[in-house]
């Protein structure tokens, strides 16, 4: 494909981006993205066969955009615990809180509308959903294998708790715009990763 070509498909997947995390995807219709493109039917199937293939692309650059927020420094972190706690912060205050996509969190967004109308997308965000908490859970056991994890712990359900209680914070800032929400989830959950480490000085650090 050509620097244009290449060019082009960006720009169309970012209007897109754009649209189906206000619109949604069932209400963005595909004269919605000629207006917001410029382009017409013919240059804009030149590159997207249909708008599912654009939602899945849009898809890749949400992940992209949503990784490049949440997590900076992290493989610089050696303790597994601190790098949950700013995982966590992170997505909080840099990707939610800084209203990276106007229509809320897109994943989210996406999964509700989806869910029922096509098993086949929705399944695709529900896998993403449960890498990030594989990805949780693996820095549990790290920190398991280390020794400074409370004992007795289940690694699956603490991560997954995690990933609900993130998730649940998205839905209720969407609604409300209320800051409060998602910074009192990423302290109360910082509190929480810290009272899970094992030894005397657990939950003992201050900010």
């Amino acid at each position: 494909m050509s620097k244009k070509g290449i060019q082009t498909r960006e720009m169309i997947t970012l209007k897109s981006l754009q649209l189906f995390s206000v619109k949604g995807y069932f209400n963005t219709s595909i004269y919605d993205i000629l207006a917001a493109t410029g382009l017409t039917k013919g240059g804009l199937y030149g590159h997207f066969k249909s708008k599912e293939d654009i939602w899945y692309a849009v898809y890749d650059e949400a992940v992209r955009i949503w990784k490049e927020r949440v997590f900076p420094g992290i493989r610089g972190i050696q303790d597994p615990l601190e790098r949950i706690e700013r995982v966590i912060d992170q997505d909080m205050r840099n990707y939610l809180g800084a209203d990276v996509f106007e229509g809320g969190c897109f994943f989210l967004n996406s999964l509700v509308e989806l869910s029922g109308q096509s098993s086949t997308m929705a399944k695709h965000i529900l896998k993403g959903f449960m890498a990030f908490s594989r990805l949780i859970r693996s820095w549990f056991e790290e920190a398991d294998r280390l020794g400074i994890l409370r004992r007795s712990l289940n690694p699956k359900e603490t991560a997954n708790f995690i990933i609900i209680s993130l998730n649940g914070a998205a839905a209720l800032y969407a609604a409300s715009r209320d800051k409060a929400i998602w910074e009192q989830t990423a302290n109360q959950l910082r509190v929480y990763v810290r009272q899970l480490r094992e030894g005397p000085t657990a939950g003992a650090e201050n900010d």
